[in-house]
């Protein structure tokens, strides 16, 4: 029988394939690994530097300002408080990200609330990393 006796449709073919084989190549599968590990990696980081913060803070309650502008000066301490200001905002930005790609359904405001997310997170962790650096380089 040829394609002009059957109305010019092509002949069906069935193919059998399993549900993962077609899945394959298709989407998202696999590319949320490194967005998990990441989340996980700054939780770890953070729970050590959260106990030194804690530390310090408790440390400094009540000290002067000249007090709290040494200690910041201090390279150890001043590293330690871009480290943790570092993996906080990055964790609080890729956690918020989860939340919006599965509670914001329309697509265009979901670009927008991430764009925003992104850079609210980048623009106030920069300003935290830059009132770090000025107390930890001025006398």
């Amino acid at each position: 029988m040829s394609n002009a006796s059957t109305g010019g449709a092509a002949p069906k073919v069935t193919i059998m394939r399993s549900q993962l084989s077609r899945a394959r190549g298709m989407g998202a599968a696999g590319s949320g690994v490194h967005h998990w590990k990441v989340e996980r990696i700054t939780a770890i980081a953070l729970v050590p530097l959260t106990t030194w913060f804690i530390y310090a803070v408790l440390h400094l309650l009540g000290a002067p300002q000249a007090g709290v502008h040494r200690f910041v000066h201090n390279p150890w301490n001043a590293v330690l408080l871009l480290a943790i200001v570092t993996m906080t905002f990055h964790h609080m930005q890729l956690g918020l990200q989860v939340v919006l790609e599965d509670y914001v359904s329309n697509h265009k405001w979901q670009m927008a609330s991430l764009l925003l997310n992104k850079a609210v997170a980048l623009i106030l962790g920069l300003l935290c990393v830059v009132s770090i650096l000025r107390m930890a380089f001025t006398a």
